[in-house]
């Protein structure tokens, strides 16, 4: 497999144990070392990213968090992506739902493990909010959830 490619499957696996909520699994994304800003909401390492998902992201919590159009440079050990984000959050017991696009930007180092994020972090192109009582009839169903 190529460098390109796994990176694009440590990517993959970072979005999706985020919206899985498999904690042990997205720490094991990053370097211990690694930083992140998300528009402004930083983190100065992984702990402190992996405790703030850890809790933020709450049961009945639905996210969908998908990234595209990967364009990545690869030098020797270290690596550099960007890709473009489309995600929701849906939040049934506040009746919140968040529709978003942003472009990541991202920095990789090569690990005896395999390569792992060094920084993570996008800018918003725009984001949707919404008041989910507006859609009469809606269900917002998983685990977690009542029907809303």
């Amino acid at each position: 497999m190529s460098d390109v490619e796994e990176i694009c499957r440590l990517k993959y696996r970072y979005l999706r144990t985020l919206d899985s909520k498999e904690w042990a699994d997205f720490e094991a994304c990053f370097e211990p070392d690694a930083t992140a800003d998300y528009d402004g909401l930083v983190f100065a390492d992984r702990a402190a990213l992996v405790d703030y998902m850890r809790t933020n992201m709450v049961e009945g919590m639905h996210t969908l968090h998908q990234a595209h159009h990967p364009e990545i440079e690869v030098d020797g050990d270290t690596a550099t992506g960007r890709w473009y984000l489309q995600d929701r959050v849906i939040v049934p017991a506040y009746s919140f739902m968040l529709e978003g696009a942003a472009f990541y930007s991202d920095r990789y180092v090569r690990t005896a493990e395999g390569w792992r994020v060094a920084h993570t972090g996008y800018r918003r192109t725009h984001e949707l909010k919404y008041d989910l009582r507006q859609f009469p009839g809606l269900t917002v169903t998983g685990p977690g959830s009542a029907t809303h």
